[in-house]
């Protein structure tokens, strides 16, 4: 068996399947499927028709029904389309029947971003996350997978009711996934050894939705080269570096972008990677200002941070980026319907925000290094107090500095 099952998604077409139902908007619909174009591109694919069903809940056999259903059977055949990806996750009973009606390769949510997961993976630590949730995924999928191995195994050693081949199939899946459970408890102690050697130096967390610009602010907070691209997922190991504010260091890391539906399996894979997140004496959120959804995007990251973290409360900083990118749509003096997100302004953005967070909140593009300066002497503030609490006989250290931020303002710098 391979050690890792990778789908064959290469520069192909594809259609997205979507569902309108009481739990999912057709606004909410329009959104997710833009986001699911920009995973499938980010996976290689080219999505060309998107199809959307309204329903109270999905089908508990196709999904989308049959009528719809022969609808994307019909396109597929005439545009000669070889893949169907659905917005959600798909039960073994739904994937099989949509098999079997659209004999073409079907995807969903889940199994696509395992895809994006697998190609994106460079440590062994990574790849041992994702290949342990591929399995966790693919396990209740065996009779999907490989129908063909239903009949019986006999011979000497295997007499009586004999096992099934599948059967056999899934206690080698079994294993492999304690193997790798395993492989992970290792790796963590390695790693947990590591954070210990690091000392008492106090530690910053980025965390936020996938694609909102972590390894950009990485790079421009400690000058180094994270690998950083627009697109989703882009980074999934762990980088820490060092930075120095004025004479203060701290490390920071970046951690693996959330997003909303995350798979179970992955969320359980990589709760180990989230260490450096539970061990943060102090997280700042990222968030996609230019997003027109990014207030749900805020929620799904601390759904996840509640889900990771339990009920520890840990200090953190909300960093709205990408301020170049945002856009807004000034009404005309006749237009008398309510304002909607897209005509608020980003000082009116900004004022709201700060009214409501007070000092725990930044705008600033990394890219243009806006709000930059200003957001390294609000990170020199909370650092100083979490050090000094660490070693108070080092107080005198900042005084200096402090009187010269007072009177010049910031006069920051990192290494």
């Amino acid at each position: 068996m391979k050690d890792f099952i990778i789908t064959e998604v290469k520069s192909e077409e594809a259609v997205l399947v979507g569902l309108i139902t009481r739990a999912q908007s057709e606004e909410q619909v329009k959104e997710y499927l833009d986001e699911l174009d920009f995973l499938s591109e980010t996976a290689g694919v080219r999505p060309v028709k998107r199809f959307v069903q309204r329903l109270e809940s999905a089908h508990p056999v196709t999904f989308v029904g049959k009528g719809k259903l022969e609808e994307i059977r019909l396109y597929v055949e005439e545009n000669e389309i070889g893949l169907v990806i659905f917005d959600d996750e798909l039960s073994p009973k739904q994937l099989r029947n949509i098999e079997a009606a659209l004999k073409v390769k079907i995807l969903d949510r889940t199994s696509l971003i395992l895809d994006i997961f697998a190609s994106r993976a460079q440590t062994a630590y990574a790849k041992t996350q994702v290949e342990l949730a591929q399995y966790r995924y693919m396990l209740p999928r065996l009779t999907r997978l490989w129908t063909h191995l239903e009949r019986q195994r006999g011979g000497v050693g295997m007499r009586g009711p004999g096992e099934t081949q599948l059967e056999t199939d899934k206690r080698i899946i079994q294993d492999r996934i304690s193997h790798l459970k395993e492989e992970l408890k290792l790796i963590d102690r390695q790693m947990s050894m590591q954070r210990k050697n690091r000392g008492k130096m106090v530690r910053a967390a980025l965390v936020g939705y996938t694609n909102v610009g972590k390894s950009t602010l990485m790079n421009a907070l400690a000058k180094s080269e994270v690998f950083a691209e627009n697109k989703l997922f882009a980074t999934l190991d762990t980088t820490v570096r060092k930075v120095i504010v004025h004479n203060l260091p701290f490390l920071l890391s970046d951690t693996v972008g959330f997003i909303r539906k995350l798979p179970t399996e992955l969320v359980e894979s990589f709760k180990s990677t989230l260490d450096e997140v539970r061990e943060a004496d102090l997280l700042l959120h990222v968030v996609d200002v230019s997003h027109p959804n990014f207030e749900e995007q805020i929620e799904v990251v601390n759904a996840t941070l509640r889900e990771v973290l339990g009920q520890e409360d840990k200090p953190m900083l909300l960093i709205f980026n990408k301020l170049d990118a945002f856009t807004w749509e000034e009404k005309d003096a006749d237009d008398l319907s309510p304002r909607t997100k897209r005509n608020i302004s980003a000082e009116e953005l900004q004022r709201t925000w700060l009214a409501r967070m007070g000092d725990d909140c930044r705008f600033i593009s990394a890219r243009h290094g806006e709000g930059i300066d200003d957001l390294k002497a609000l990170l020199y503030q909370r650092v100083k107090e979490i050090h000094v609490t660490r070693f108070p006989y080092n107080d005198f250290l900042f005084q200096d500095y402090d009187s010269a931020l007072a009177d010049e303002g910031p006069l920051l710098s990192s290494e």
